[in-house]
């Protein structure tokens, strides 16, 4: 009898277990979309540009780079053409400007502005994509070029990329911003009006942080930096603002399309997602946290466009809703998920733009603060979605 009732028990304990278990489970948005190998190309960057290979795997080693100087893709966004397509850029870091217009690629490259400068932080204004870029005092050795510390000229900062020409030029260089020799412009934040910026000035003595606020008192395409000083306003800022600029603001407070679209899902796993909008500002970052436990949190960067959202995670998960131009809703309205092909040990995927019915995802080997190899990932969502998705 006492037997029985410690088999009771334990069948009671085991049936709790499982529904506590189930409880805490993530809900599962849909069976998750796989990418068939006909559906996806692989590309990978070398110091002349990109090139298509089978798979990752046989792309040629690379050395361990600090990411401030390694070739890959640091900043993506979508803008919206006249006809209401999505046409994608991204700025390849040492190489170029990538331009993505449905299946066409197009890298425009320009040594004397990338080949010794990191670049990102993408933006658009007015449509045309304006990025920036310095020189780190930590891994870059040119910066202690004696000719670099007295030429204020060449410490560049804001970039605009003329989509027609594929050229890119400066806007505003860091001496337009401040007095302090030898400084680079490490980042900025843009709200649409005002650009803060944290500046860095170097010397063999010691270097310091300052911060400024400044904006355009004209359209800012119109300025270059030999007029910069007297058609910008500037006055100083401080560290306290631009951390306040930066943070991650909690999930909770995200845009209600980024939450429905990640329901269930955000209630099972902790991250952090760079947000952007499509031919936008600086973005927006956001956490989410589920529990008091120091585990991993996902990465992942965001898009919002006009017809669609879509966020991707740096394991290769990837939610989107809404319709690609000229298409119908997907799943009326539901999220949908895709998985993307599994990348090896060591490899995530960092970014991504879609433009018509492609996809566009970044990859790169990381090794802590250092980058091997990288490219991207070219996918068919019209095959993947429209045509195998019921």
């Amino acid at each position: 009898m006492k037997s029985k009732t410690i088999v009771i028990n334990i069948l009671f304990f085991l049936s709790l277990l499982i529904f506590s278990c189930k409880k805490t489970e993530p809900t599962v948005l849909e069976p998750a979309v796989e990418v068939k190998k006909s559906n996806h190309s692989w590309y990978y960057f070398s110091e002349n540009g990109f090139q298509k290979t089978e798979i990752i795997q046989t792309v040629p080693q690379s050395a361990s780079i600090p990411w401030t100087e390694a070739i890959r893709i640091s900043s993506s966004n979508v803008v919206l053409d006249s006809t209401g397509d999505t046409l994608g850029f991204a700025i390849v870091n040492r190489l170029g400007v990538l331009s993505f217009n449905n299946d066409k690629i197009d890298l425009s490259t320009d040594v004397t502005l990338f080949s010794e400068r990191t670049a990102g932080n993408l933006v658009f204004y007015d449509d045309t994509p304006i990025f920036s870029v310095y020189k780190s005092s930590f891994f870059n050795n040119s910066i202690k070029n004696p000719e670099y510390k007295k030429d204020d000229s060449l410490h560049l900062f804001l970039v605009q990329f003329d989509t027609k020409s594929k050229i890119a030029f400066p806007i505003i260089n860091c001496n337009n911003l401040t007095e302090e020799k030898n400084s680079e412009v490490t980042d900025f934040y843009w709200d649409g009006q005002n650009w803060t910026c944290s500046v860095k000035s170097i010397s063999d003595v010691k270097n310091s942080f300052s911060y400024i606020e400044w904006s355009p008192k004209m359209p800012l395409l119109s300025i270059v930096p030999s007029s910069a000083n007297a058609n910008i306003s500037v006055k100083e800022s401080s560290v306290e603002t631009f951390r306040e600029l930066k943070k991650q603001k909690d999930f909770s407070t995200a845009p209600e399309r980024i939450k429905k679209l990640l329901a269930g899902f955000s209630n099972s796993k902790s991250f952090e997602i760079e947000l952007k909008n499509a031919g936008g500002i600086s973005p927006r970052f956001y956490e989410n946290k589920i529990s008091s436990f120091k585990e991993k949190s996902l990465k992942a960067k965001g898009i919002i466009a006009e017809s669609w959202s879509c966020i991707l995670f740096e394991d290769g998960t990837l939610f989107i809703e809404g319709a690609l131009p000229g298409k119908h809703i997907l799943r009326n309205g539901k999220p949908v998920a895709i998985r993307l092909p599994k990348l090896p040990g060591g490899f995530v995927y960092s970014d991504f733009v879609i433009s018509g019915t492609t996809l566009y995802a970044a990859w790169e080997e990381t090794d802590f603060y250092s980058i091997k190899r990288s490219g991207f990932l070219s996918v068919d969502l019209e095959k993947t979605l429209y045509k195998e998705l019921i």
